[in-house]
């Protein structure tokens, strides 16, 4: 009478593997499918209408002082924006401050237009200001693509900050005790049909931080690197960071970092 459950474990798994066997290959036969989507859409991407909307926002005087931004100063002189954001985040000695594209960018439209940052931090994602904020990130994206990722490491700000990134992306919380690391720590793993770069190495940090920011194809929407940020954060059940904080700048310093030299592809296309 034993016999039976001798075998009940083994002839249990193959059944189970004889189901999911078909279930990879499928799988991979449909992400194929969307890999050549984005190839697709490439060739007329869609944040195209969100730069040229960006172009026009930085060439507009507007607020309290009636300017435009053409004079901001995103680190390669007043008024360039030709390669500027693979070269971000990194210190200004004018704010004192390691900053990312739409830190810097805030920084430059309350100086240059007297445009209070609360009035982007507060906007809803995509509304008001923030939707401002999205439209210049892709302007100012779009006019990086193909160069190389080149942040400066060696200045002691950015040492500080890249070392609090790191700590950020291996720290644990959450009622899922998850981590940046536990979708974005091991290779060849996936979210239903999204690959996931395994950031801690120098070809997935370039995957990664060298498409963001990105259009989503999902939602039809141009996403910055702020909000990805935020909606991991969203995405692990944690508190949802401040838009600019310290540590969303620290976490783009430790990814631009690790992404060091790889050629920049932004706008991304993403699922």
């Amino acid at each position: 009478m034993t016999e039976p459950k001798k075998y009940a474990l083994p002839v249990a798994l193959a059944t189970l593997l004889a189901l999911v066997a078909p279930i990879a290959p499928a799988a991979d036969k449909l992400l194929e499918g969307i890999n050549e989507y984005r190839e697709a859409l490439a060739d007329g991407n869609p944040s195209e209408l969100v730069a040229a909307e960006g172009e026009e926002l930085w060439k507009t005087a507007r607020g309290p002082k009636n300017a435009s931004l053409e004079k901001c100063d995103l680190g390669l002189g007043p008024g360039v924006v030709k390669g500027v954001s693979a070269q971000l985040p990194r210190f200004f000695k004018d704010t004192g401050k390691v900053q990312d594209l739409e830190t810097r960018l805030m920084s430059c439209m309350e100086t240059l237009q007297g445009i209070d940052p609360q009035a982007v931090v507060k906007a809803g994602w995509l509304k008001g200001e923030k939707e401002k904020m999205a439209a210049l990130v892709a302007y100012i994206v779009t006019e990086s693509n193909g160069h190389k990722v080149k942040v400066d490491l060696a200045n002691p700000a950015m040492q500080k900050m890249y070392e609090l990134g790191k700590l950020a992306f291996y720290y644990r919380a959450g009622p899922m005790d998850f981590s940046c690391a536990t979708c974005h720590g091991d290779t060849g793993k996936r979210i239903r049909m999204q690959e996931l770069p395994d950031l801690r190495t120098h070809e997935g940090a370039i995957a990664g931080w060298g498409s963001w920011p990105a259009y989503r194809v999902s939602n039809g929407q141009f996403w910055t690197m702020q909000h990805r940020l935020n909606d991991c954060y969203r995405q692990q059940r944690l508190a949802e960071p401040i838009y600019g904080s310290d540590v969303t700048i620290a976490l783009s310093v430790y990814l631009a970092g690790k992404a060091n030299g790889g050629k920049v592809v932004t706008p991304g296309i993403k699922r």
